[in-house]
């Protein structure tokens, strides 16, 4: 029989590796907003006619400030310190009085699921003039060790840790098998500074010749990952306390340790746990992770037992084969539910980025799920018989699925870059905030939803110095900014409330021309006009 070795799964992970950072390396230049800029004073693109004494931003869900940087009109910048650290809103203090001319703030926030995000706006101060150059949102050699270092990550939680527990799974307790283990454990707790060097890399928009800047490692520390790195650290040093030469149940308690802090990092950040209900997606992330290292990590400990006597080899196998079952369960029930509350609509596994890779997910756990199956049902009872050919295929076999769960983790890392189709929708969802100016009225306008659709827009109506305005009536006319539609005119009512509001379909996404003309008693009118993007 030939003897199992890691030559053809490292091959295979040497390809995964390439096929799956080309397709970070795609990703990583998507927008990356999905805590989703809701408004802002001053609003996207407004002309002010004098400099504003603070800046702020509101956002759909509790955020942290990183980082704001105000970027004037010749080029040069400043960090502005946020006088809310948390919150739904943050607000920064202008101590400069701001000169004529176009500016830019850049924000760098971290959202509830531990992920930074960042965006900017542009305003004008008494007139425009050329938006200055925006420093780069990320640098792709830290995306690419944000990437790798969580690659290594998971490697060690799936086949460390669950190699641990899997080892009893199997009923292996052989050198071979805890010689791999504490390898593979030792690499997952020399990563975990990696990645928290990483994640603060990219939470403060820095590149990699700050790593020793102190501010870079509070940064990532002060993540939600922060608190995961110190629950994957508990799980690997448990697990490989457990490979020690201890009596068995002691063993055995320190690898169900490991496995349960394992459940809990995840758990504890990414989007699939900052997803609502909580109490429901949090467990089914721990319960997905436990059953999934069970599973992949027990393979190695029995390719390891197609070497060992008849007697040994036959637990293995049968133990095996009866005890996967459920695993496999738990593993198809919890990523159903994970992949219904994250994707929401069927067609957003094609028309989104993180629907892309759940597919190359799924696509490479069924070929794994495949040749599973096949093992299980012509290969298991001929190798529990001693049939060499069985054996040689089966041991074969197992290489090939260890390679494969390599490339699962290595695209399943992908997804620190894709926001969720759930949070790409509920921002779609959410209003458009506007603010135009006409000869003698502005307007705070909201566009509802910001997608393309029937909208509801809304315009609460004032003169240039905030008194009331009481016209006969509001008419709002949409183009396309590219002119390739008839205008779209819709009369507004007013509801009561002070606003005047109407609705309209607005068939496309893009870039759309609001003109809103104010009809007076006095038979005069006024026309404010303004721009929006809708989103899909």
């Amino acid at each position: 029989m030939r003897d199992f070795r890691l030559g053809d799964a490292l091959q295979s992970l040497i390809l995964a590796v390439f096929l799956v950072g080309s397709m970070v390396l795609a990703v990583s230049s998507a927008a990356f907003a999905h805590a989703g800029l809701m408004s802002a004073e001053p609003e996207d693109g407004a002309l002010l006619q004098s400099a504003p004494s603070e800046l702020s931003l509101s956002f759909s869900e509790p955020v942290a400030a990183l980082r704001l940087t105000l970027v004037r009109p010749n080029g040069t910048s400043v960090d502005l310190p946020s006088s809310m650290k948390t919150g739904s809103h943050i607000r920064a203090p202008l101590d400069e009085r701001l000169g004529r001319g176009t500016h830019a703030l850049v924000w760098r926030v971290v959202s509830a699921d531990g992920h930074p995000v960042t965006g900017s706006l542009s305003f004008s101060v008494e007139s425009a003039s050329p938006t200055p150059d925006l420093p780069p949102a990320r640098d792709i050699l830290v995306l690419m060790l944000v990437w790798g270092a969580r690659v290594l990550v998971y490697i060690a939680l799936i086949f460390g840790v669950g190699g641990a527990a899997g080892s009893y799974l199997v009923g292996t307790t052989w050198a071979g098998s805890h010689r791999f283990l504490p390898l593979s454990l030792l690499v997952g707790l020399l990563a975990l500074p990696l990645a928290v060097l990483a994640q603060g890399l990219d939470a403060l928009g820095a590149t990699l010749s700050a790593a020793l800047n102190l501010a870079v490692w509070q940064a990532g520390l002060g993540t939600g990952f922060g608190v995961a790195a110190l629950a994957f650290a508990l799980s690997f040093a448990l697990a490989l306390a457990s490979t020690l030469r201890l009596p068995h149940r002691v063993s055995t308690f320190l690898s169900g340790l490991a496995l349960m802090a394992g459940g809990v990092a995840l758990a504890s950040t990414g989007h699939a746990a900052a997803a609502a209900p909580q109490v429901l997606t949090r467990p089914a992330v721990a319960l997905h992770a436990l059953s999934a290292a069970l599973w992949l990590g027990a393979l190695f400990p029995l390719a390891l037992s197609l070497r060992q006597p008849e007697a040994a080899r036959r637990i293995a196998l049968s133990r095996f084969s009866r005890r996967i079952a459920p695993l496999l369960a738990v593993l198809l029930t919890s990523g159903v539910f994970l992949a219904a509350v994250q994707v929401g609509t069927l067609s957003a596994l094609w028309q989104t980025d993180y629907g892309r890779v759940l597919l190359i997910k799924l696509a490479l756990v069924l070929i794994l799920f495949l040749i599973a199956a096949d093992n299980r049902w012509r290969l298991t009872q001929p190798a529990l018989k001693g049939d060499a050919p069985a054996l040689r295929t089966l041991s074969r076999r197992l290489g090939f699925e260890i390679a494969l769960g390599v490339l699962v983790l290595c695209t399943v890392a992908v997804w620190r870059f894709t926001p969720p189709p759930r949070v790409e929708q509920a921002m779609a969802a959410e209003p458009i905030p506007l603010h135009a100016t006409g000869g003698m009225i502005m307007a705070d306008i909201a566009v509802a939803p910001g997608r393309q659709g029937p909208v509801r827009v809304s315009a609460l109506l004032m003169t240039i110095d905030y008194g009331p305005v009481d016209p006969q009536g509001v008419t709002f006319r949409f183009s396309r900014a590219q002119g390739d539609a008839e205008p779209i005119e819709a009369e507004a009512m007013p509801p009561g409330d002070g606003s005047w509001s109407a609705s309209a379909a607005l068939p496309a996404s893009g870039l759309w021309h609001l003109q809103i003309i104010v009809h007076s008693r006095d038979g005069t009118r006024d026309r404010i006009e303004t721009e929006f993007r809708l989103k899909p």
